[in-house]
This record gives C-alpha cells, sequence and structure tokens, in this order.
C-alpha cells in the first residue's frame, strides 16, 4: 500500500464512524434547516453562473467526474445553468488531461465529450449567458418537460451514440415526476456510474419550509428514489458520499448503478 492508499484507507475508517455518529449527523441537520432558511444555496455561482447547489455537494460532483470520466453528462433542471457550467468545465479538464498524458496537443474542437442539458422553460436570459459562455461549445440544451416523449427521443437518440453516461436529476422535485425521471433517465446511466438525484433532503426538512411548493414531506425526490429501488436492484445508494459530506441535499440521491 502506498502512501497515498494509506491516506485513502484512513480516511475511508473516519467517514465510516462519521456515518455512525448519530449526533453530528443532527449537528449537520439543525445547521442545514437553519441555512436554507435563508436561501444558502442561492449564494454560489460556477465560472460566473448561479449555481443553486451547496459547496459540499459541488466538490462532490467534480469528484465523481473526474473518477468516472463520464463522456456525456445529462441533465435535468437548468435554472441559470452553474451546474451544467460547471459539468462542461470539469469533462473540458478531463480531455485537457488524457491530452497532456497522451502527449497530444490540446484541441477542445475534437472533444466529443457533451454535457446534455433539459428543462421546461429555459429562460431567454439564461439561453443568452450559457450560450455566451466559455463552457458553451460542450453544452447542448432541450426546451421541454424531461418526460415527455419527445425530449425522452431527443435524449436516447444523443445517448445512443455515448458509452459512458452520468444522469443528474433536479427538475422538479414531486414524488410522481422524480420517479418518472427515474424510469426514464436511470437506465441511461451506464454501470458503475451515477445518477444524481439532488433535493431528496426535502423529506428530512420540516413541511412549512416547502408551502409554497407542490413537493412535501411523502411527495419528493427521496421517497421517489425509495420507491424506484424497491424494483431496481441495478442501483445501489452510494452512503459513503452522504457519510463523507454530511451536508448535503442529496442524501440517500447518489445512486450508483452496479450492474
Amino acid at each position: 500500500m502506498n502512501k497515498y492508499e494509506a491516506f485513502k484507507s484512513e480516511c475511508n475508517q473516519e467517514i465510516e464512524l462519521m456515518g455512525k455518529d448519530e449526533s453530528l449527523h443532527q449537528v449537520s441537520m439543525d445547521w442545514l434547516q437553519k441555512a436554507n432558511a435563508m436561501k444558502y444555496s442561492y449564494h454560489f455561482e460556477w465560472l460566473g453562473r448561479p449555481i443553486i447547489q451547496y459547496p459540499q455537494d459541488m466538490v462532490m460532483m467534480q469528484e465523481l467526474i473526474w473518477e468516472i470520466k463520464p463522456d456525456l453528462i445529462i441533465e435535468t433542471g437548468i435554472a441559470h445553468g452553474g451546474s451544467i457550467i460547471l459539468s462542461a468545465s470539469m469533462i473540458a479538464l478531463l480531455d485537457i488531461s488524457e491530452a497532456i498524458q497522451k502527449g497530444e496537443t490540446i484541441n477542445p474542437s475534437l472533444s466529443t465529450r457533451k454535457v446534455l442539458g433539459i428543462d421546461i422553460d429555459i429562460r431567454e436570459h439564461n439561453l443568452k449567458a450559457i450560450n455566451s459562455h466559455p463552457m458553451s461549445t460542450r453544452i447542448q440544451m432541450i426546451q421541454g418537460s424531461s418526460t415527455s416523449d419527445d425530449v425522452i427521443r431527443q435524449v436516447q437518440a444523443v445517448a445512443d451514440d455515448y458509452e459512458r453516461v452520468m444522469v443528474i436529476l433536479d427538475s422538479n422535485h414531486t414524488h410522481g415526476h422524480v420517479l418518472k425521471e427515474l424510469e426514464l433517465y436511470a437506465p441511461l446511466t451506464s454501470t458503475g456510474s451515477y445518477c444524481v438525484v439532488f433535493d431528496t433532503v426535502i423529506e428530512d426538512l420540516p413541511d412549512e419550509m416547502f408551502n409554497d411548493r407542490p413537493w412535501s414531506k411523502g411527495n419528493n425526490a427521496k421517497t421517489a428514489v425509495w420507491e424506484y429501488l424497491k424494483s431496481h436492484t441495478e442501483f445501489i445508494i452510494d452512503k459513503t458520499i452522504q457519510n463523507k459530506l454530511q451536508v448535503t441535499v442529496a442524501p440517500d440521491g447518489f445512486l450508483k448503478r452496479v450492474k
């Protein structure tokens, strides 16, 4: 075991202990609830675009993308574009890394890696900002309901050309919508890759925090994940991720495809 492997082994032991520490979990949830009431996740950007994510989850996504090295990242929910730009910047780094390792000249125009973003309403000012961003050449967007037949046909046509696919679900957070997204998009996930379902934390927060939204306790992304996994043993919840993060909007939402 080299020094890095020894370090990782020690970290894994510590993460396992963190996952068993109920008092740490409670402190983390108390903090998350207080911060969420102040719209904490709205206060961050990635390469100049609002991302509406917690920094912990942003760091985790770069870890997963670097580890998996996907050729295609499919994301439902675009908003201001920060998340698809994060994904695009990471696949750009993958291309740069591979070019350096091969001793080749870096030529972004030759890259086939792509981020595919879907949103029911891509607002004009966000569309303009995303299209003018330096990462835009790695991004393709589809406007429409993520669960509509037409959109699914377009997504499937793109996904057919790729082998290593990661999926990120972050649009409408109701049980029915997320369950439908899981049925349609999770199968596109490559074995060994992840389907990440955001905002599963809704199930763990007070119901009054969502009075103006269609989702609630018992009707949210986490309940959809639980329902989906009852009949899809090809996925498991990677608990090590939430144990490591402690503060995350996606508890039980990091689904790893194992077969």
